[in-house]
């Protein structure tokens, strides 16, 4: 549990310097360039994660069980994570409406993502991993609309086509992941 724990710490922590410390990282940033900041930014983000993907399958092996998810909530789980990929997609597809109305897409799509899985999983690791994105999320999503309030930012109003585009390209990745990549990549195959 160490090492996922110390993982989780490194790479939401090196996500998270927009939510506490953005004067220091744009000074940070421009003491050492784009280039380099970049870098250090990689490094510390693939640390991080190597050591949370590693410290999550060790615990994964000897599951604490805090409670049973019932049926009901791994369907509603379906339903979420389906919702967060079509978010996901909203991040990449651009003039799309969805990304006019919510105005950061991806960092909503972590957060539908990690509370689907508190809901269908009931394990200490389980709980660890997805309520530490879960609340990085909500701290991100909340800092994210306060930059965008006092820059003034607007978002561009997006079309019903590349709406639809979006929703299809949402859908479309859901079902890959869903019926195989999940299994593939992960050893557990979400729709049996």
């Amino acid at each position: 549990m160490k090492y996922l724990i110390l993982g989780l710490i490194i790479f939401l922590g090196v996500h998270s310097m927009r939510i506490v410390a953005d004067d220091w990282r744009t000074r940070s940033r421009a003491r050492l360039g784009p280039l380099p900041w970049k870098a250090l930014y990689a490094l510390a983000s693939l640390l991080g994660f190597a050591l949370m993907v590693w410290g999550f399958g060790l615990a994964r092996q000897q599951p604490l069980q805090l409670w049973s998810p019932p049926l009901a909530l791994r369907h509603l789980a379906s339903l979420l994570t389906l919702i967060s990929f079509v978010l996901l997609a909203a991040a990449y597809v651009p003039g799309n409406g969805i990304k006019a109305r919510v105005h950061h897409p991806m960092v909503l799509a972590v957060s539908v993502w990690a509370l689907a899985h508190l809901l269908a999983t009931g394990t200490l690791a389980h709980g660890l991993l997805f309520g530490s994105f879960l609340l990085w999320a909500v701290l991100d999503f909340s800092a994210a609309r306060r930059r965008d309030r006092v820059a003034g930012t607007r978002y561009p109003v997006g079309t019903a086509g590349r709406t639809g585009i979006t929703v299809a390209v949402g859908v479309g990745s859901w079902i890959a992941f869903a019926l195989w990549l999940h299994g593939l990549l992960l050893g557990v195959r979400p729709l049996g």
